[in-house]
């Protein structure tokens, strides 16, 4: 499984499941944006990746169902920096983050029970507060 110890190893498997698309990008940065294709889009495809076994695919295609497309990719684009090889690398860790991410366990949910306590005090609440709105009530004389 994918986690921070292992990830320089993944680093290289994933890199062969990867590609790599670049185009021009937008904002900032004058005539230098017209001319250079620093935007970087990582795309893998999850239904013929060979890293994983079928039940870690089967929790990555329901942690990431918003961001693959019908065909199970996954495309992340970057722009951020004005080098292609920045933004590459922005790509790839920001690539690995979600696998992690979305590789692990969630925390069980154990339920807790109420303290006697706590449901004493919202009654006696309940009760003072019913009192008061009883006192604002007009008297009736009949």
């Amino acid at each position: 499984m994918l986690n921070r110890k292992n990830m320089d190893e993944y680093r290289e498997l994933l890199h062969k499941e990867v590609r790599f698309k670049t185009s021009r990008s937008g904002g900032a940065g004058g005539q230098h944006v017209n001319k250079v294709e620093t935007r970087v889009s990582l795309i893998w495809d999850l239904e013929r990746s060979t890293l994983f076994a079928t039940d870690h695919k089967n929790r990555l295609r329901s942690k990431l169902r918003h961001r693959l497309n019908k065909d199970g990719i996954l495309q992340l684009d970057v722009s951020d920096d004005r080098s292609q090889l920045k933004n590459k690398e922005t790509a790839i860790d920001r690539f690995l983050d979600l696998l992690t991410d979305a590789l692990k366990e969630d925390k069980k949910r154990i339920a807790t029970k109420v303290p006697k306590s706590k449901i004493l005090d919202r009654l006696d609440r309940k009760k003072k507060n019913a009192l008061k709105k009883q006192q604002r009530r007009k008297f009736d004389m009949d």
